[in-house]
C-alpha cells in the first residue's frame, strides 16, 4: 500500500535535524517481578511477542517513507519488505545500582538519537535492572508517524486494563515487494497529470534548474522571514530559547492528582489552570535561582496544547481534536493566586482563539491515549511561528486505572516531548492512576539546571496548597 504524507508529515520529515530529531518519547516504568518468581513478568522475547500482535492496530509501524525522485511530490509510505522487528525493539540494561538518576541519564541519550529514516521511524527499549525488580519500556516515534487519526503511538497499543492481555485476531502479514523508483515515479506523474494546479507547484519548486537554485533561495527566505519575526514577536529574552545542542537532558517531577483538585475546588478554576500555574511559579523559582532579573511584568510565552472536549449530554467525552493557544505565564508576579488568577482570566479569552489539529481515531478510543495525545499536541505547536513563544506545555490526561503492558503493572508514565527549534526545554505532563507525571526533556548545554527546576515543580505546589490551607 502506498499513501501519499500529507503536507504537515512531510514538513516534520524533512524539517528533523541532528540536533532537532522530532520524535515523540514515552517511559513507561513496571513493577516486573513476582514475589517467588524467579523470571520477570515481561521479558524481550515476551515484549516482541506483544508488539507483533500489536501491530495490525498501527500498520504505518512496518511502512517507511520513500522520496519521490526528482522531487515530483511529497514523499510516500510504503511497506518495508525488510521490516525486522528486532531492529525496532531493542534491549539495554542499567549498571548497578540501577537507579532512577541512571535510567533518566539512559532516556535522556536514547531522546537524543535521530530516528533512522531509511527504516519505519519507531524504536522501543525495554530497559532492565532497575531497583526494587522494576523495569522501563521508552519508546520514540517519529511526529511524521503519528497523527492521532491514521495512526496511533505504539505506547499506546500495547497497554492493557488487566493483568492478562487482551486477545486480538491473529493477522497475517507478508513482507510485500516495495516499489521501484520507476514506478513511484510513474505514480507520482500520473498524480500531476490528473491534479494540474499540484503539477505546476511541483514545476514551479522543482523545476530542471530547482535543485540548487530554489532549495538555496528558500532557506535564504526563510533566515530573512525568521529574523523579521525576531524583531516583531515581542517575546521575552529567555534563556529557555537558544540554538540546540545534539545531547539531551532528562527528569520527572512526581506529583498526586488531588493536590490539583484541592486547589481547583478552593479557587473555582480548571485542573488546566492549576498545573499552568504551579508550572509558572517553577519556572519563576528557577529563574531567580539563575539571578534573571524580574518584574511584575516579566512573562514567559507559551504554546500549550490541550485535547479539547464536548459535552455529549451526560458526560464530558474526547472530542475529535487537539487545540492550541498562546499564553503569557507571569513569572514575574510574586504572589501565587494572582498568578493563578492571571492564567484563569488569559486561558478563558485564549480558548475562544485556538487552532486545532484533527484527530479522529482518538474519538473511537476506549479511555484516552496520552502518548498520541502529545504527539498532537506537538503537531498543533508547531504551527506557531519561530519566535513567538518560549516553551512549549502539553498536558494530556491518562487512564486513572491501573494499566499493564504484558502483564507487568505501570507504576508511572513520562511524556518525553521534543524540543521545536531554538527551544530549550519542554513540559510534558500526563495523569495516570491518581497522580500527574512531569517529563521535562531539555538540551544538555543550556539546562545543566534542570534538577533545579524539577525541585521548583514541588515548591510551587506547596506555595498554592499553602493558600488553601
Amino acid at each position: 500500500m502506498i499513501t501519499r504524507l500529507t503536507p504537515q508529515d512531510a514538513s516534520f520529515y524533512r524539517l528533523e535535524s541532528s540536533s532537532n530529531p522530532i520524535h515523540i518519547g514515552s517511559l513507561a516504568i513496571l513493577k516486573n517481578s513476582v514475589p517467588g518468581a524467579p523470571e520477570p513478568v515481561l521479558d524481550y522475547e515476551r515484549l516482541i511477542e506483544l508488539v507483533e500482535s500489536r501491530l495490525p492496530m498501527v500498520p504505518r509501524y512496518r511502512r517507511k517513507v520513500r522520496e519521490i525522485p526528482l522531487d515530483l511530490g511529497r514523499p510516500v509510505w510504503v511497506e518495508d519488505s525488510r521490516f525486522d522487528i528486532s531492529y525496532h525493539i531493542r534491549r539495554s540494561a542499567l549498571p548497578g545500582p540501577g537507579s532512577d538518576e541512571q535510567l533518566y541519564d539512559l532516556v535522556a541519550r536514547l531522546a537524543s538519537r535521530p530516528l533512522d529514516q531509511g527504516r519505519p521511524l519507531w524504536e522501543m527499549y525495554l530497559i532492565e535492572g532497575l531497583t526494587e525488580g522494576r523495569s522501563a519500556v521508552f519508546t520514540k516515534s517519529h511526529s511524521a508517524l503519528v497523527d492521532g487519526d491514521t495512526a496511533l503511538e505504539i505506547g499506546h497499543v500495547i497497554l492493557d486494563n488487566s493483568p492478562m492481555p487482551r486477545e486480538l485476531a491473529d493477522t497475517a502479514w507478508r513482507a510485500p515487494r516495495e516499489p521501484s523508483d520507476v514506478e513511484l515515479l510513474a505514480g507520482a506523474l500520473s498524480q500531476l497529470a490528473a491534479q494540474p494546479r499540484e503539477a505546476y507547484k511541483v514545476a514551479r519548486d522543482a523545476g530542471a534548474d530547482a535543485f540548487g537554485l530554489v532549495r538555496g533561495t528558500r532557506m535564504a527566505v526563510q533566515a530573512a522571514a525568521n529574523a523579521v519575526r525576531a524583531a516583531t514577536s515581542g517575546v521575552a529574552d529567555s534563556p529557555l530559547n537558544a540554538r540546540t545542542s545534539r545531547s539531551r537532558r532528562f527528569d520527572v517531577v512526581r506529583t498526586d492528582l488531588e493536590d490539583y483538585r484541592t486547589i481547583r475546588r478552593h479557587f473555582d478554576c480548571s485542573i488546566n489552570d492549576t498545573v499552568l500555574a504551579v508550572v509558572t511559579g517553577a519556572l519563576r523559582n528557577w529563574l531567580l535561582s539563575r539571578n534573571e532579573a524580574l518584574v511584575e511584568s516579566t512573562n514567559l510565552r507559551a504554546v500549550v496544547p490541550m485535547s479539547v472536549y464536548v459535552d455529549s449530554g451526560d458526560q464530558p467525552t474526547p472530542a475529535s481534536e487537539v487545540s492550541s493557544f498562546l499564553i503569557d505565564l507571569p513569572v514575574g508576579e510574586p504572589n501565587p493566586v494572582m498568578r493563578l488568577s492571571h492564567i484563569s482570566h488569559a486561558t478563558e479569552a485564549a480558548g475562544r482563539q485556538r487552532r486545532g489539529v484533527r484527530a479522529r481515531t482518538l474519538v473511537h478510543l476506549a479511555g484516552f491515549a496520552p502518548a498520541s495525545l502529545h504527539a498532537m499536541s506537538v503537531r498543533s505547536a508547531s504551527t506557531f511561528a519561530d519566535n513567538t513563544f518560549n516553551l512549549v506545555i502539553t498536558n494530556a490526561p491518562g487512564p486513572q486505572t491501573a494499566m499493564y503492558i504484558g502483564g507487568a503493572r505501570m507504576l508511572e508514565m513520562y511524556p518525553v516531548s521534543p524540543l521545536l527549534r531554538n527551544q530549550t526545554l519542554s513540559f510534558g505532563l500526563t495523569s495516570y492512576d491518581g497522580q500527574v507525571f512531569y517529563g521535562l526533556n531539555a538540551d544538555r548545554d543550556a539546562m545543566a539546571d534542570i534538577d533545579v527546576l524539577a525541585a521548583s515543580v514541588h515548591e510551587s505546589m506547596e506555595e498554592l496548597l499553602g493558600v488553601c490551607l
